[in-house]
């Protein structure tokens, strides 16, 4: 009995871990898969498999077969997703166009100042996108997470902001929305190669 709850408890954690290389699970309906006949025929003959096992007597082969369509089940909707944001390019080009938009609209603005600085979440919402289906959407089309590509802007917005001698370093962090300006000068120089003083002084 302990080595069947052993190999009973191992299954499970092994099985959670695996759960989460699954970001579907916190998409919106409204982001849901849009199946062709063909795929959506895979998914109905695995859901028949796993429920022919549930109204089966249980033997030893019960859990394996159960775990395995599962398995199986998730694997492909996966597999569906990637083709799903690959056929709707025009969608999300136009989703990063606007995401684009909304990031040069947010550091224009007093935004950063009063919010500090933008968070993936923030701009999913503003697009009506669940936070893990727009992170994926980011990363399917420019190969960067969302929080990269937030990166890249705010240092682009950064570099700007250093041309003016009139402004200290200090007050460049807390206008991009930064608590503390040192860590603004931590990530300029890990993402620019110079510090912001450094970066300033090469352009004399």
């Amino acid at each position: 009995m302990p080595c069947y709850f052993t190999r009973t408890f191992y299954w499970v954690r092994t099985w959670l871990k695996k759960i989460h290389e699954f970001n579907f699970f916190a998409y919106s309906s409204n982001e849901a898969l849009h199946l062709s006949a063909k795929e959506r025929k895979v998914i109905l003959s695995l859901l028949d498999k796993i429920q022919f096992e549930l109204e089966q007597p249980i033997d030893k082969h019960s859990k394996k077969l159960i775990v395995t369509n599962i398995e199986l089940f998730l694997d492909y909707c996966l597999r569906f997703y990637d083709r799903q944001f690959i056929t709707r390019e025009v969608v999300n080009k136009g989703t990063l166009e606007k995401f684009d938009n909304l990031l040069s609209s947010y550091f224009s603005s007093d935004k950063p100042k009063t919010n500090g600085l933008p968070s993936v979440g923030y701009f999913a919402d503003e697009l009506h996108l669940s936070s893990n289906y727009f992170g994926d959407l980011v990363k399917k089309e420019t190969g960067k997470s969302a929080q990269e590509y937030i990166q890249i802007k705010l240092i682009d917005v950064a570099k700007e902001k250093v041309f003016d001698p009139t402004k200290s370093v200090s007050e460049i962090a807390y206008e991009l929305g930064f608590k503390y300006p040192q860590h603004f000068s931590r990530l300029f120089k890990q993402k620019v190669g110079h510090s912001p003083k450094e970066f300033r002084a090469t352009l004399n």
